[in-house]
């Protein structure tokens, strides 16, 4: 039976896609090879793990305009997850997000999305409606 949680409308298309959860923060500047489509930083709780054709769902941003603008040449590239789900998201990445025409969503109606979501999880995120539902869960 799908679940569905209610946050903040944000920004992009409707997308649909498997979950990969930390409950960790992101940086698109610090925690990833770009190139290679991966969490690089050792520290991170994702490290090695591909976030390509994902949904990452995460605490929050970290980082500055770097992370904005790197955003969009990963989208530019195929290198970029599906959508960004946070718990709490900052203006900078919204801004990048919007600019790199990016899923992203936040401010979650009853707990943390990495509380609330799993690894694994088939998840759709409708931005416009401010609803994420769990379509499938392993």
């Amino acid at each position: 039976m799908p679940i569905t949680l209610k946050c903040h409308k944000g920004i992009g298309p409707a997308v649909t896609g498997t979950a990969l959860v930390a409950q960790d923060n992101f940086s698109a500047r610090y925690d990833l090879d770009r190139l290679k489509g991966v969490f690089s930083r050792p520290a991170h709780k994702l490290y090695g793990q591909s976030y390509l054709d994902r949904i990452l769902v995460v605490v929050t941003a970290k980082g500055g305009v770097a992370s904005a603008w790197m955003l969009r040449e990963m989208t530019a590239r195929g290198m970029a997850p599906k959508a960004i789900v946070f718990d709490r998201a900052n203006t900078i990445l919204a801004q990048g997000a919007a600019f790199a025409d990016l899923t992203m969503v936040d401010r979650f109606e009853g707990g943390d999305p990495t509380t609330l979501i799993r690894t694994g999880d088939e998840v759709r995120i409708e931005p416009d409606k401010g609803l994420v539902t769990i379509l499938n869960r392993d």
